[in-house]
């Protein structure tokens, strides 16, 4: 078996709820500048990076859509990314995935992370609009756009008798059931 083994570790100070110097930072930013810095501190090549597992108890408001790959974006890199929760023990957990992960084979390298802001928990809840990491605003107009273009597709989209062979395949299935014969 694989070693899996702690390259470097860091963190932010400790914050005072609500009264301390990190209040306004957002879950995603400050996770991401922690990886950043570490990322740059070891001077491995962010290509290499296979996953990043960030745990997180209140994944919701700016700590949700997926935390995880937002924090990997906002780093720099273009790993993927999956968002944990084990509550008090989130953090944890990510590293023991991470180790299954390299054990396994399945990956080399593994961001393992944790984040949690309760100073910000006042910021949203269940990824609501107002949530969103302003600095995607790109991203979420081309989705958007791209949304519009595909229903304006679909809406003059002519069917036609596309669907009477799945309508006949039914009704003969139903009428079978009812031990009626379709012919």
């Amino acid at each position: 078996m694989v070693d899996a083994v702690i390259v470097a570790a860091g963190r932010t100070p400790v914050g005072r709820a609500f009264k301390g110097t990190l209040t306004a930072w957002r879950p995603d930013d400050l996770v991401a500048h922690v990886i950043s810095t570490l990322v740059e501190r070891t001077g491995i090549d962010p290509s290499l990076i296979d996953d990043v597992i960030v745990g997180c108890a209140n994944p919701a408001g700016e700590g949700g859509f997926n935390l995880a790959r937002v924090a990997s974006l906002l780093a720099g890199l273009d790993a993927p990314g999956v968002t944990i929760n084990r509550y008090c023990a989130s953090s944890l957990q990510s590293i023991r995935m991470a180790a299954h992960a390299i054990w396994s084979g399945e990956a080399d390298v593994v961001v393992a992370a944790g984040v949690e802001t309760v100073s910000r928990y006042g910021a949203g809840m269940a990824d609501l609009e107002s949530a969103h990491n302003p600095r995607f605003a790109d991203a979420m107009t081309r989705i958007e756009a791209g949304r519009a273009l595909v229903d304006s597709a679909a809406q003059s989209y002519d069917r036609g008798d596309a669907d009477a062979p799945v309508q006949a395949s039914m009704a003969k299935m139903y009428a079978t059931d009812l031990g009626m014969q379709v012919c």
